[in-house]
């Protein structure tokens, strides 16, 4: 029997990355377009480092073009243990030196998965410490209720008769006879993959309006003169909101393609739990909340430069007819004193 540790992040980097590209593992039922479908990954490189009194290596891959993954996988002699804390905390702490390393700039997701593999007879004979498997899934070193233990344990899916994946938001537990988990792992990196990508959207949503409000409060300070100041800060925030709406409607396409089998109901469970759904929603509706400020500011804009152009008519009769005056003055006065 085999008992290990993986632990992966993902995170949001500002430095550009290259690499060969990554072909992850979806076979359990899958249809055959969804490895088009899911983003492609690239080999950035591998570092070793030492966690918790021993050496870690961890595999580096990039989501192009702003988000890297830092992965690792140590064996443990017994995983469902409290004795895990230390080594999953301090492999936690090192991934996340990576990452900044490697250009680590915003956010960032971080998840452990614990795999028992190459066991006999049913998986359900592990559930007799489930309150053991409920604190590592949550990251908690509390004792737990018996009540949150139950609700945690729900989160259940099976493929083969002799495997089973217990889902929360920290954290999954694998246990496949096997050992075969490996589509398993990249659905869960996808499922924190799409959580980051809406937190960076909803993020981008959010400075959006602040520089939008900005412009609107600070309006009056762009005359005549610093109208095209204006137009150009107009013309960043039509690209911004393009790029967020192209966004999001990539994230969609990329869940739809999943389709409904195997892959789809244990990609649906992992991003049940990270409430994905209420980010989308979430980010939807902001996105039209500042489409309408943004047709108003537009509106505003439009109708302020016409008002604009009106006055300067006005001044420039009004010049115009003074100048017609003064000439008509200077010739009567000539013609007097003849």
């Amino acid at each position: 029997m085999r008992h290990y540790l993986i632990h992966f992040i993902v995170g949001e980097v500002s430095q550009e990355f290259r690499g060969e590209v990554f072909k992850p593992l979806l076979v359990k039922s899958a249809p055959a377009y969804v490895q088009g479908a899911v983003p492609h990954q690239l080999v950035v490189g591998r570092e070793t480092v030492n966690a918790d009194g021993r050496e870690v290596v961890f595999d580096i891959r990039g989501y192009p073009p702003d988000v890297l993954l830092i992965l690792t996988r140590v064996e443990v002699d017994d995983v469902i243990s409290r004795d895990i804390f230390p080594l999953e905390e301090s492999i936690s702490r090192q991934a996340l030196e990576l990452l900044k390393l490697h250009g680590g700039s915003g956010m960032s997701e971080a998840y452990s998965v614990f795999v028992v593999a190459g066991f006999e007879g049913a998986p359900e004979r592990f559930l007799d410490r489930a309150d053991i498997i409920t604190s590592l899934l949550k990251s908690e070193r509390l004792e737990l209720d018996p009540r949150e233990i139950d609700y945690t344990m729900r989160t259940q899916i099976k493929y083969a008769k002799g495997d089973l994946a217990i889902i929360d938001w920290d954290g999954a537990f694998l246990f496949d006879p096997d050992d075969d988990v490996e589509e398993d792992l990249e659905l869960l990196v996808l499922a924190n993959l799409q959580l980051l990508r809406y937190r960076i959207l909803d993020s981008k949503i959010d400075e959006r309006f602040e520089r939008l409000s900005r412009l609107v409060h600070a309006g009056r300070k762009y005359g005549l003169w610093r109208r095209g100041e204006f137009q150009e800060d107009l013309k960043e925030l039509v690209e911004a909101r393009t790029t967020a709406i192209i966004g999001l409607q990539k994230l969609e396409r990329e869940i739809k393609l999943i389709g409904d089998w195997y892959s789809a109901r244990f990609f649906d469970l992992a991003t049940g739990k990270f409430k994905i759904e209420e980010w989308r929603k979430s980010v939807r509706n902001k996105l039209e909340s500042l489409e309408d400020l943004f047709s108003t500011v537009m509106e505003n804009f439009s109708v302020t430069g016409k008002h604009k152009a009106e006055w300067i008519q006005i001044i420039l009769f009004f010049l115009l007819q003074t100048g017609w005056f003064i000439l008509l003055a200077i010739e009567y006065s000539y013609f007097t004193r003849s």
